[in-house]
């Protein structure tokens, strides 16, 4: 019987097997585990509190599940993006956001002190709870690019792969499903955080609305503050 070598999650390295219902159970099995490490990568990205959190939580309660859930959509995207890039290990685009990183901290500092000045501006309306209409295309392209315009985020998914065991080199296919799996994770933590504040959204009236868009205000132009300060900090 013919000897195949396949790669083996469980010791990181290739190893023979013997037939072909054996290659096809390890290969579902090396999915299921990229998928898998890959989910808990984006889930570490994605969870800890940040501008893109406070402006889903704040979409989610003045328009609606679906505004919520796009810019939760452009928010993954831009983590599988960085996430393919340390993933693939592409060097010279980490060289470029590592040396571009005060351009890119300034612009995006900026940025968010601009939305923030108008979310704290914003009239306050109460949360129409019958409709849920909108430009969901700017909802995903806004938080595309706040998510982009924070460069540490990459060498963020490359400490996590390394943490994981993933880092280092292997087939394009199975960065693939790394990549697959960080999506997946990313997107999971922001469903899950639209339908827990879309559940509390009829006790919101337009007084309770006023107070949340200073607050979102507030809070995504103090990190706005707050990455600008960094970038002048490291200086180029």
């Amino acid at each position: 019987m013919q000897q195949v070598w396949i790669f083996s999650p469980v010791s990181g390295g290739w190893a023979p097997t013997c037939d072909n219902q054996s290659m096809s159970m390890e290969g579902s099995l090396i999915g299921l585990w990229l998928l898998s490490k890959g989910l808990m990568a984006g889930l570490a990205i994605a969870v800890p509190v940040g501008p893109v959190n406070v402006l889903c939580a704040s979409r989610t309660l003045s328009k609606g599940r679906l505004s919520g859930l796009m810019s939760g959509f452009g928010a993954a995207t831009a983590d599988a993006l960085y996430g393919a890039i340390a993933g693939f290990s592409i060097t010279f685009l980490i060289e470029f956001l590592q040396r571009e990183e005060f351009w890119i901290r300034v612009f995006g500092g900026i940025l968010l002190v601009g939305i923030g000045v108008m979310y704290f501006r914003k009239p306050a309306q109460a949360p129409n709870l019958k409709s849920e209409d909108g430009p969901a295309h700017s909802d995903f392209s806004s938080t595309l690019l706040l998510t982009l315009t924070n460069p540490t985020t990459i060498l963020s998914f490359v400490a996590v792969l390394a943490g994981l065991g993933m880092g280092g080199q292997r087939a394009w296919w199975l960065t693939f499903l790394l990549v697959g799996g960080i999506f997946l994770g990313s997107m999971l933590w922001w469903v899950i955080l639209v339908l827990l504040v879309n559940r509390f959204r009829h006790s919101f009236d337009q007084k309770a609305m006023r107070w949340m868009n200073q607050i979102a205000g507030i809070a995504i132009g103090g990190f706005g503050v707050v990455t600008f300060l960094i970038g002048i900090k490291h200086g180029r």
